[in-house]
């Protein structure tokens, strides 16, 4: 539970009310956040009337322009040096698509993470010389590279640096670094990402034609870097969304189709939640230069194959920042006092550095204080990845312990960093000292805004749409969170593929009440008796209906309440039948002597049941087929709810990797000649009596190995085809994932045949 911040009382201008109309929220809203004229109010609301400021106001801009133009008129090679991340790569593509668009000789090179590294690599800038290179324009980096520039220089190469991560002391000795961060922090301009400042150099340099064909690839960037959404940042977003929604860029369409976007509806979540990570999966665990193919690509076939790899490296990625998200926690929990920090520091070997930043970003928003991931392999420095709160600038902290750091930087709410590993515990207890000095209190509690309490009965469309007319969200403009007081739980349901989710309905004392959906919850931690809510709410579209989303934020309990609902796990009846001899015999005598008796058996055709996909509610349940994992056999005890539960313990026989891909090859052969190739992942694998995750894996191994090709979506879709390339540098990776999956599932296996039944129906 987080420490609530009341709606601070402000008065609403006259005019400023006047203008909004609507809900007085709204007005009260934009005055909080300092918008107090209609005229401020209508430029926040509404692009067209936004003036978006000069790129001349960044500083060098007419020294970039001019030397750029030069490069075009004598015909010298200008490579775009991007980076590997989403904001990096949309900067790449607009900077290699507008130049070649003016007649450039245009090159690109974006670096390999784990052999290159953020910034720029002398070895690599020496090839891209020698190969004729006569001009550097970097993007999303560069304003470190001191050493990079002064070889360059030596070389007689300019270079052209557009970064806005943070200064250091001294500016590299470039011909031209345009950067924001050197306006003034009032400056519409000192919050654009990289990707737009390379538009704001392109615009320059467009000296008027039309820029929107490239606000696409803009609002990517500014989605997926979380950059502060105010002024000119804020507008490109704005006029960015609309153009994704009707984007030509083929990559694109294809992304989209995969991931089950609609482009109509695209807003920034779907880029924050579905583009995006999609994007970084191919920097954090692959070669991101075909990012750039994907987003300039006019070949629908090689748009829709890179789209299709991505989806792979996304599943990959995924699971990695589970594995590593679960290391975090289980070394917080054996050493707790590692929160007693004001920075949680936390280091492994075997953590891959392409994901540790997306870890530290959950932890850092779960434990509402910075939080430093690194990964420390075996003879090597240790790299790190820093995500941070507001009111800490993260690489200032880090910048303080330079002596202790072999390399770093960023900006203000995330940043990297490199040290050798012997020295994590001194920076752990230096960054902490530094951290604590930046914050008001060294005692760090969660801390939730409100911005307006509500009724249940205030909870309209009409509301909605109010509400929509602040976005888009993100930092800088919040999403409203709002609150209702007194409310009770009046019914819970478990939703998901793997029932990760809940469902509930909330009432007020007057009878009132309201569906709210609670993501990644657990029973366990619903309130008991009367609580006030906090949530946020926004528009949803369902089968082709438009219905109010109201989604839980966070619950405080009402003082003097008395207990309406107590949630607790049902005592279950445990009957144990995992080591009898003639197991079918006794099913069958169970099934003659118990009524409502369900059978939960999977892999198999051979006796009646129900697979995981046809659980219901039932009194009893007999287990014939021993779950792949615990999350699904907590998942099946949630939706039949029984009173009484038989034990058994059949091997489906499939977690071996030469019966796993035997057994899957016919299912795939049966779907390609019987379904036209059409199937779901969850019923996938509830024939094979494994998780979703490896079926995934054993697909990508086939795809891999050239036997089919796959295209999967987040909705669980999977449309697979006949035949495929071979990808020999892919199979080694996605064999070893496979292999991985199903030893996890046979040690989970082999631990459900000897637990007692008593720990495993209590655990899950």
């Amino acid at each position: 539970m987080k420490h609530w911040l009341e709606p601070t009382p402000i008065a609403v201008p006259e005019a400023l009310r006047e203008f909004t109309g609507g809900h007085e929220l709204i007005a009260q809203t934009l005055a909080r956040r300092g918008i107090v004229t209609a005229a401020a109010a209508q430029a926040f609301l509404d692009p067209a009337y936004y003036r978006p400021a000069s790129p001349y106001d960044l500083p060098d801009m007419d020294k970039a322009v001019e030397r750029l133009r030069r490069a075009i008129r004598t015909r010298e090679v200008i490579c775009v040096w991007g980076d590997f991340d989403v904001d990096g790569q949309t900067a790449t593509a607009l900077l290699v698509s507008a130049l070649r668009e003016m007649g450039a000789e245009v090159r690109y090179h974006i670096p390999n993470r784990m052999s290159e590294g953020h910034g720029i690599y002398i070895p690599k800038l020496r090839e891209i010389i020698d190969s004729g290179a006569g001009v550097i324009l970097t993007c999303d980096t560069g304003i470190s590279a001191h050493e990079a520039v002064e070889y360059a220089n030596s070389r007689g190469v300019d270079v052209v640096i557009t970064d806005h991560h943070q200064l250091s002391t001294t500016l590299p000795k470039a011909y031209a670094v345009v950067n924001p961060q050197r306006v003034e922090e009032t400056h519409p301009l000192q919050t654009l990402p990289g990707v737009g400042t390379a538009y704001k150099l392109v615009e320059a340099l467009y000296d008027g034609h039309d820029m929107t064909p490239y606000l696409d690839l803009v609002a990517l960037g500014i989605v997926a870097d979380v950059a502060t959404l105010t002024g000119d940042t804020r507008y490109l977003l704005q006029q960015g969304l609309t153009v994704l929604r009707e984007t030509e860029r083929l990559g694109l369409q294809a992304m989209m189709e995969l991931a089950g976007v609609q482009p109509g509806e695209l807003n920034e979540q779907s880029i924050g939640f579905a583009l995006g990570p999609r994007l970084n999966a191919l920097g954090r665990l692959s070669d991101a230069n075909p990012a750039v193919d994907l987003l300039t690509t006019k070949d629908i076939e090689q748009a829709r194959v890179l789209a299709a790899q991505l989806e792979g490296l996304n599943s990959e990625r995924k699971l990695q920042s589970s594995q590593v998200y679960g290391g975090a926690k289980a070394q917080i929990e054996k050493d707790p006092t590692l929160l007693d920090t004001a920075v949680l520091v936390l280091s492994h070997p075997d953590w891959p550095g392409g994901v540790v930043g997306i870890v530290a970003s959950r932890l850092a928003e779960e434990y509402q204080r910075p939080v430093i991931l690194i990964t420390t392999p075996e003879g090597e420095v240790g790299r790190g990845s820093a995500r941070s709160v507001e009111g800490c600038d993260i690489t200032a902290a880090i910048a303080a312990q330079h002596d202790l750091l072999l390399g770093y930087g960023g900006h203000t709410m995330a940043a990297g960093l490199s040290l050798a590993p012997e020295k994590i515990g001194d920076f752990r207890r230096a960054i902490s000292r530094t951290v604590q000095g930046m914050l008001v209190s060294t005692e760090i509690t969660p801390t939730l805004a409100i911005d307006g309490y509500l009724a249940l009965t205030d909870l309209s469309m009409g509301l909605v749409r109010e509400v929509e007319r602040l976005a888009p969200f993100g930092p800088g403009n919040p999403p409203l969170r709002l609150a209702t007081r007194g409310l009770k739980i009046s019914r819970q349901t478990t939703i998901g593929r793997r029932s990760e989710h809940l469902a509930l309905r909330v009432e007020d004392e007057q009878g009132r009440s309201q569906r709210v959906i609670w993501w990644q919850a657990s029973e366990d931690d619903l309130p008991q008796g009367r609580f006030d809510l906090a949530y946020t709410v926004r528009a949803s579209n369902y089968k082709g209906e438009t219905e109010i989303l109201v989604e839980w934020v966070d619950a405080r309990p009402v003082s003097d309440g008395v207990p309406d609902l107590e949630v607790r796990p049902a005592e279950i009846e445990v009957e144990d039948y995992r080591l009898v001899s003639d197991p079918r015999f006794i099913l069958g005598q169970i099934e003659a002597e118990r009524g409502g008796l369900l059978v939960w058996r999977e892999a198999t055709t051979e006796m009646e049941g129900s697979t995981r996909l046809e659980l219901q509610r039932a009194p009893v349940l007999a287990v014939w087929t021993m779950p792949p994992g615990a999350t699904e056999w907590a998942a099946a005890l949630r939706q039949v709810q029984p009173e009484c539960v038989y034990l058994f313990a059949h091997d489906p026989g499939v977690d071996g990797f030469e019966p796993f891909l035997k057994r899957l090859g016919g299912l795939v052969r049966h779907i390609l000649s019987a379904k036209g190739g059409t199937a779901r992942l969850d019923a996938l694998a509830a024939a094979m009596a494994h998780r979703e995750a490896t079926i995934r894996a054993g697909l990508e191994w086939l795809a891999a190995v050239g036997q089919l090709t796959v295209m999967l979506d987040d909705t669980g879709a999977v449309k697979l085809g006949q035949g495929g390339i071979r990808d020999q540098m892919a199979l080694a990776a996605v064999e070893s994932r496979l292999r991985a999956l199903l030893t996890e599932t046979a040690a989970y296996r082999q631990y459900w045949r000897g637990a007692a039944g008593y720990v495993l129906v209590r655990e899950s």
